[in-house]
């Protein structure tokens, strides 16, 4: 059985794509390697199905090819509640 989760096996924060049995998709700028988040509606354990790298921001690009900044639920990410702190912080 193998430990990777997600498609991403790297150290950095990466962005990705999430979609849970109940029909919930989401995207965030918050994903790690082998670290789900929990789907807001059934508050299942989801992980992300596409990551890619998380580019920085461009004032001319669409908001959603990086992290724009919006607030971190951390109580629903694995990687905060590994940490004990919100992950935001940690790498780019």
């Amino acid at each position: 059985m193998s430990d990777q989760k997600t498609p991403y096996q790297g150290k950095n924060r990466v962005y990705g794509y999430f979609t849970c049995d109940c029909g919930k998709s989401w995207e965030s700028g918050n994903s790690w390697a082998n670290m789900g988040q929990m789907c807001k509606t059934c508050n299942t354990m989801v992980y992300p199905h596409h990551q890619r790298r998380l580019d920085r921001p461009n004032p001319e690009e669409d908001e959603d090819n990086y992290d724009s900044g919006k607030p971190h639920l951390s109580h629903l990410c694995e990687k905060c509640r590994r940490l004990g702190r919100n992950c935001r912080g940690d790498r780019w």
